[in-house]
């Protein structure tokens, strides 16, 4: 996917269907003139903390893309679903556990998005991490000033290339996550699952050919909702993933060879 992406939904509400007031008013609170919005998706509604107010961002014709974790919070679907597929009847839900602690200072060093337990004594749970995806290209300031200078009831068009960043949000930031935690998580004789929306997903290669529900061929469960044409969240697809599979899927890459690279070197090749 490339091109011009630009906001598909802000601060909870599909970018299409704003007035010019209401378009204004974002504009204003995306660029810290006034107080932030209130999040839609979390629980108790408190205000937005994500910079700029995206929760997700779209091209035409093209499914959005959820920028924001939060985004998958609507509704708790995500914890639902996952409780579902292991056999949770009444789940509980912990935000945010630590996982990794400094050697140096003690302190947190890493954690856990969230962990769904089936039950508040912890005797069984499930590590559940949430990743959203980044974006190339200029940051949004520009777009902000120019929607709130518009008066117009069509908004103008994105004034400059953005586009997914996959390979960030995959092999960079995920890929990491999940070689550190589902290790140990297999250790303690847990799992992990990991929720990406579905253009993430596609973008990685999709379902596999002939995708696993059995919890015991695998160490990672991959949950993966779609934003509907209504903006509602919904599950889509999910599957079980050994860790090497994943990792293997996320890197969605192979070397080049030896011949394409020299040839590359060759051109980039400087006197010092």
């Amino acid at each position: 996917m490339t091109g011009r992406h630009g906001i598909a939904e802000w601060y909870g509400e599909p970018f299409g269907s704003l007035s010019v007031p209401r378009r204004q008013r974002m504009a204003r609170a995306a660029l810290k003139q006034t107080d932030p919005l209130p999040c839609p998706f979390q629980p108790g509604t408190p205000p937005c903390g994500k910079r700029g107010g995206v929760c997700s961002i779209g091209a035409p014709n093209r499914p959005p893309i959820i920028t924001c974790p939060r985004r998958f919070d609507e509704g708790n679907l995500i914890s639902r679903w996952l409780g579902r597929i292991v056999g949770f009847s009444n789940p509980y839900v912990a935000r945010e556990v630590p996982f990794m602690r400094s050697t140096t200072t003690g302190r947190p060093a890493g954690r856990i998005d969230l962990v769904v337990s089936g039950d508040e004594a912890a005797s069984s749970w499930y590590g559940l991490e949430i990743q959203a995806v980044y974006f190339s290209g200029p940051g949004m300031e520009s777009e902000f000033r120019r929607l709130l200078a518009s008066s117009a009831q069509i908004p103008p068009t994105p004034n400059a290339v953005r586009r997914p960043d996959w390979r960030s949000s995959s092999a960079k930031r995920l890929m990491p996550q999940l070689q550190v935690k589902a290790p140990t998580l297999r250790r303690w004789g847990s799992k992990l699952a990991v929720a990406v929306d579905l253009p993430f997903f596609e973008s990685i290669g999709g379902p596999s050919d002939d995708s696993s529900h059995d919890l015991n061929d695998g160490d990672i469960v991959w949950l993966i909702p779609r934003i509907t044409a209504g903006y509602r969240l919904e599950s889509h697809h999910w599957e079980v993933l050994s860790l090497e599979d994943s990792c293997d899927k996320l890197l969605s890459a192979e070397t080049v060879k030896r011949r394409e690279f020299e040839n590359a070197l060759r051109g980039k090749l400087e006197p010092l």
